[in-house]
Order: C-alpha cells, then sequence, then structure tokens
C-alpha cells in the first residue's frame, strides 16, 4: 500500500504500480507525474465518483482498479486509454457502461456487485475480451451482439435476474468457466436438488475449533474435533459467509457441496452444521492429509484465464494420468447429478506427488436440468473444455518419455502420450458438439491407466 505523502514527495517516482486508500474524493494530480512508467493503478477502497477527462495521458496504463468506490457508471475516459485491457469496478453503484467506456483492447472486465440492469451492444466489438465477471447485478439478458465475443472464456452472471439462459451463450467456442447460479431460471433445479440431500446435521457444540486452515471469498476453514460420545475425529469445518463474490452467492455453494454426493475424487462432506449460536450457515468436512497441495496458483493478471504454476513443476506420465482419471471422473459424477462445477482448474484441485487429485471450491458451481438433454449437453460440454485447457497444462509439464517405457508393464507410454495429445485436442476444439462428454472421456483414461 502507497500513501498520498509518498506520491507527492517524489518517493515513487518510476513506479510500475500504485495503490491508495485514504478516503480520497478526487483522483490524486501527482499521479501524472507517473505517466511514463504507471501500467497499474489500485484506487479501490475510496470514495471516487469520476476519474479525470485526461486520464489517457496514463499512456503506458494497463490494469486498473476502482473497486468499492461509489461510481454510478463506468467512466467513458476509459475507453480513451489504448493500453488498457483489465478493468475492475466491483462493488459500487454503477447503473450504466456507457459504449465509450469499453477500450479496444479489453480482456478482463470485473462489475460484480452493482446495479446493472443492461449492457451496450457494442461489448460485443471487444473481440479480445476473455474474463466478464458481473455476479450481482440486476441483468435479465446479455446483448446478442455478445456472440461475435468468440475469445470470451470466464463468464460469471450469477445472482442476477435471468429468466433463461442466453441461446447464443452455448455456442461461444473457447467458453470454459460458466457460472449462473442464483437466477429465477435455475432456481427450481436448485430447489430440487437440495430436496433430494439427506445430510446428517452435526451440532455446533460438538466441535472444538481449532487453528485456521485458510479462508477464501466465501467463507473461512477451521480443523476441528468432533467430539461424539467418547471418540474425537479431526475434520475441517467451512463456515460460510453471506457476502456475495465474484463467482456468485456462498449459499449456492453449499447448495452445491451437499448436492455433489459421495466421490472418490471429492473431498468427503460428513454433515452440516447445526444450531450454530449466530445462525450461520457451514459444513464439516473431512480433513485432507497434509501431502495433498494444490496443483496450481490462479490465474496472473499476465495469464488472465490460464493458471500459474512453479517453473520447475513437472509430472510423470503416470501421475498426468491419475490426475486426469481422478478429475474426469468427479466431474462425470457431477454432471449426472445436474451440478456444473464452472471453476474446473488447478489451482481448485488438491494432489499427492502419487497423482491423487480432489476437485473442491463449489464456489461458481451452477446446476441444470438433466432431462433439457441439448442444454444439459452443451453445458457439460463448456465444462469438458475447461478440462481440455486442464489436461494441456499437464502434459505441457510431463517428463519426456523414455523410449521402450512401458506403463504398468503393459501400456507403451509413447502410445499413451499419443493418445492423452490426442484427447486434449478433441475436448478444448472450437467446435462444440463435436467435444466429448466426460463418460468417454472416462473410457479413454481408464483404458490408459490400466493397460
Amino acid at each position: 500500500m502507497n500513501t498520498l505523502e509518498q506520491l507527492r514527495s517524489g518517493e515513487l517516482a518510476g513506479s510500475r504500480r500504485l495503490k491508495l486508500a485514504c478516503g480520497l474524493t478526487a483522483f490524486p494530480r501527482e499521479i501524472f507525474d507517473l505517466a511514463e512508467t504507471l501500467e497499474i493503478l489500485d484506487l479501490s477502497g475510496n470514495a471516487l465518483s469520476s476519474l479525470p477527462d485526461d486520464l489517457p495521458r496514463l499512456h503506458k496504463l494497463r490494469i486498473l482498479f476502482c473497486s468499492d468506490n461509489p461510481f454510478t457508471e463506468l467512466p467513458a475516459v476509459l475507453g480513451q486509454c489504448l493500453q488498457l485491457s483489465m478493468i475492475g469496478f466491483k462493488a459500487n453503484q454503477i447503473r450504466m457502461v456507457p459504449a465509450a467506456a469499453l477500450p479496444a483492447g479489453l480482456r478482463w472486465l470485473i462489475l460484480t456487485d452493482n446495479q446493472l440492469t443492461e449492457l451496450p451492444a457494442e461489448i460485443g466489438c471487444c473481440q479480445q475480451l476473455q474474463k466478464l465477471m458481473l455476479a450481482g447485478n440486476r441483468l435479465a439478458d446479455l446483448p446478442p451482439e455478445m456472440a461475435a465475443c468468440t475469445r470470451l472464456e470466464l463468464l460469471r452472471i450469477a445472482a442476477n435476474s435471468f429468466t433463461a439462459l442466453p441461446e447464443w451463450l452455448l455456442t461461444l467456442p473457447r467458453l470454459c468457466w460458466l457460472a449462473y447460479a442464483g437466477n429465477p431460471f435455475c432456481e427450481g433445479v436448485e430447489l430440487a436438488s437440495l430436496a433430494r440431500t439427506s445430510i446428517a446435521p452435526i451440532a455446533w457444540g460438538s466441535l472444538q475449533l481449532a487453528h485456521q486452515l485458510g479462508e477464501g471469498a466465501s467463507g473461512v476453514i477451521h480443523q476441528a474435533d468432533w467430539l461424539q460420545d467418547e471418540n474425537s475425529q479431526s475434520v475441517a469445518v467451512k463456515i460460510f459467509k453471506g457476502q456475495l463474490t465474484s463467482d456468485g452467492l456462498p449459499l449456492k455453494e453449499m447448495t452445491a457441496c451437499l448436492g455433489a454426493g459421495t466421490h472418490p475424487n471429492l473431498i468427503p462432506l460428513l454433515g452440516k452444521i447445526d444450531q450454530h449460536p449466530a445462525e450461520a450457515h457451514g459444513l464439516v468436512m473431512s480433513l485432507i492429509d497434509a501431502s495433498f497441495r494444490n496443483l496450481a496458483g490462479p490465474p496472473s493478471f499476465e495469464s488472465c484465464t490460464r493458471d500459474v504454476y512453479p517453473a520447475d513443476k513437472r509430472f510423470d506420465l503416470g501421475a498426468v494420468l491419475r490426475i486426469a482419471h481422478g478429475i474426469a471422473s468427479a466431474a462425470e459424477h457431477l454432471h449426472a447429478q445436474g451440478i456444473m462445477h464452472g471453476d474446473l482448474y488447478a489451482h481448485n484441485i488438491l494432489h499427492c506427488d502419487e497423482g491423487n487429485a480432489l476437485l473442491g471450491d463449489f464456489g461458481a458451481a451452477s446446476f441444470f436440468a438433466p432431462e433439457d438433454w441439448a442444454t444439459a449437453e452443451a453445458l457439460q460440454r463448456i465444462e469438458v473444455r475447461a478440462f481440455g485447457c486442464l489436461l494441456e497444462e499437464l502434459l505441457q509439464r510431463c517428463n519426456a518419455v523414455p523410449q521402450g517405457h512401458f506403463l504398468r508393464g503393459a501400456v507403451d507410454a509413447e502410445k499413451a502420450l499419443k493418445m492423452l495429445i490426442d484427447l486434449q485436442a478433441a475436448c478444448a476444439q472450437e467446435t462444440i458438439n463435436a467435444r466429448p462428454l466426460f463418460a468417454e472421456i472416462g473410457q479413454i483414461l481408464s483404458g490408459l491407466k490400466s493397460g
């Protein structure tokens, strides 16, 4: 965090990044002193409602955050900032997005938790758009011109007012990660999923919380002891927050966790918290062995939609097969329950060195009606493309196969690798209807594993 005093004293001269959160009511003119170097500007958490008309003087500005401010309109001047590719105005009071506010090179737009009822048709001209986050607005539709946004890969429209999914949405060739829970059109399937759920209540008084294991946008996870008669079991307890996240509503995440059921590649769910003193919602899960860790880190500003792996991260072919098969099997299971994970990413996968994998984080999960087979299959094939991206990342980091090596003494490793490469291409292809479903993917991977 920088300070206004540092900026005014010239201490920040030459900075590429600047973050100011000090109750600003007007844009500090001293920021223009950094015009020759400034690329990332974060003015979140202030009291700003406008930006200066000469903002394009910051001619190297690539990324701008103005979240948690009282803007009521996305500033039109943004469209004149020629290098601007990422814009974040989360949790403002924005009711209007002028067409002029959209830069030609826009890749990533965050307008979560605002008051939008519509977007301009001109958003369809944003040919570079890859990531669009609109959860928690009042949108009932998207402009059909957005069908031209063929590079769009991640879309969040949860907790809005949609009465149907736009049909063209299911034809976007690169869409991988879609979240739409909490809209009127899917309320019925969400309620039906809850009605099918049978999960044991676990009294809050039987849980003794220990240290915090982690905290995400939707909740806090603690290690705890679950006392049952004279026995005690170490568990993980997640207490959900009530606030909207960038993916959607935390309670929809809990509904998806409950509806997911049991699978070897999902974190086991033991029960639902009952009798919390503050009436908070929460789940009790198995405590995962400390040898499990995240497969990768989340996307960076530069990678936009792709996860970030340690530079030296490598996998042997057997581990790639086990991870891929486990996650494909988990996704097939979820789809059979009418659930889209919506965030099938390496950073949401826990794994150990042997390749055992667990898919977690249901914050972007959405529900669909399996009996509406046309829509259901189109949605499933969107998630198949996400799996194709994951498989591509694993293959890029797969150790070279020694010539003549055999996997488990039966499957020729070079042949297995070639089949994996072909499978990845099939999953990621832009012809949506030609992508395999997870049942077929699982069969292919199972055959490669067993030989």
